[in-house]
């Protein structure tokens, strides 16, 4: 199995959902985005979905536009997000999922950017604004190179439309749980029940939601029902909060991980 399915086989072993935990590489910087993705896998996360800073990341609310802005002005590069990924791997084999937008993937070729974001060691990409039909050439390098496809369902995807999502699927589905932008919520979506019926009557891949959530009690109700759990405004509000102390970051997102990871348990 592929550190992807492994990390679902497991949640599924313990009764639990798995927490799928969102950062933007690079923010506030380098070195503190490296601890923070220790912090993480060291508190509960088993599965790293890391944001590759864009200038227009039109899928994301004002927190994450926010971290992409600080992590570019930081200095983070393609290059240097691939630099990460190889720090993660000197302390952990959990998987790492890019979080990206097709400009970045197609910029400097797709099949190089594949085969160099799995030199890293990169389990799967997402690339936010890449539907399916229009996805030939990423699934081809992705099967090239032994790197999972993770693609979007919406709440407005008719049951046809989740069907050839699935089919080009090969890692996870990922289920936006509201429509519009990433941001916490203060209350979760009140189909997701019906939502993850829909999409599990359609594949057995495992299914995500995402979006609008950030408290245990949150992760809780939404672990109920889907195979994994996506926490990520929430997270990276605490490298907003303490900006300009990198250990004050570093012990607020190992601490905020610890208590959303209670959640997940059923």
């Amino acid at each position: 199995m592929s550190r992807i399915q492994q990390a679902f086989a497991r949640a599924r072993a313990e009764n639990r959902a798995a927490f799928v935990a969102y950062v933007c590489a690079g923010d506030p910087n380098f070195e503190t985005s490296v601890e923070v993705c220790r912090a993480l896998l060291a508190n509960g996360v088993d599965i790293l979905e890391l944001g590759v800073p864009f200038s227009d990341p039109l899928a994301d609310g004002l927190t994450n536009q926010l971290a992409a802005q600080r992590a570019l002005e930081g200095g983070m590069t393609a290059s240097r997000v691939f630099e990460l990924v190889r720090r993660i791997r000197e302390f952990s084999q959990a998987p790492v999922v890019f979080y990206t937008y097709y400009n970045l993937v197609f910029a400097n070729g797709v099949d190089a950017y594949v085969r160099a974001a799995r030199a890293a060691g990169v389990d799967g990409i997402l690339t936010l604004d890449l539907p399916p039909e229009e996805a030939g050439e990423v699934a081809a390098a992705c099967a090239a190179h032994g790197v999972e496809t993770v693609f979007i369902i919406a709440p407005t995807s008719p049951d046809e439309r989740i069907a050839k999502i699935a089919a080009a699927t090969t890692g996870f589905l990922y289920y936006v749980s509201r429509e519009g932008v990433t941001g916490v919520r203060d209350q979760v979506a009140v189909n997701i029940p019906q939502a993850v019926a829909r999409i599990r009557a359609q594949t057995k891949l495992p299914t995500v939601v995402g979006f609008g959530i950030g408290t245990r009690a949150q992760v809780a109700e939404v672990a109920a029902h889907a195979d994994g759990v996506v926490v990520g405004s929430a997270l990276v509000n605490c490298v907003r909060d303490h900006l300009g102390d990198d250990k004050k970051i570093v012990a607020a997102i190992a601490a905020r991980a610890a208590d959303l990871a209670a959640g997940v348990k059923r």
